[in-house]
């Protein structure tokens, strides 16, 4: 496997961890989060760590063996979707968290829920095993933006 497959699959997802639990880690514990008033399909909080490691680690052992299965060309293309994919994943934490943007917050969620379904389709064309182990991550990002949109909607 080629060293910038293994340093996308693995350093993207973990920089995107890294960047999105700085803005989270005080977030979940902020006065203005503890004030948000939370809809009912909000999971426990314990959740959600326990979800996000398994997605990157998903992501990361899926997107390695797509870009293995691709040519050079569409490699490159899979890594600049992933690249922006993760932007994306970290920049709502910013956004949300540290930014208490709830609306901005919202359309960061739907870019990333639609980027995530695009990674998965450009995967599953090279591997269709790879394509399906990104689809909880997809469902996951979909979920979020309708989360997010609930949070909204209660604290408007």
């Amino acid at each position: 496997m080629e060293t910038r497959t293994i340093v996308s699959s693995v350093g993207l997802p973990l920089g995107a961890a890294a960047l999105g639990s700085l803005a989270t880690a005080s977030g979940t514990q902020s006065a203005w989060y503890r004030s948000l008033r939370k809809p009912a399909i909000q999971p426990p909080p314990v959740v959600f760590p326990v979800v996000w490691t398994a997605l990157y680690t998903q992501t990361a052992a899926a997107s390695a063996v797509a870009q293995s299965r691709m040519t050079p060309a569409e490699a490159k293309t899979y890594r600049r979707k992933l690249a922006a994919n993760m932007v994306l994943n970290a920049g709502w934490c910013w956004s949300f968290f540290r930014g208490h943007r709830l609306v901005p917050s919202i359309a960061v969620a739907g870019a990333l829920a639609a980027s995530t379904v695009d990674l998965a389709r450009t995967a599953g064309a090279a591997s269709p095993g790879a394509g399906k182990a990104l689809a909880p991550y997809a469902a996951w990002n979909s979920f979020a933006t309708v989360l997010t949109a609930a949070i909204w909607r209660k604290n408007r």
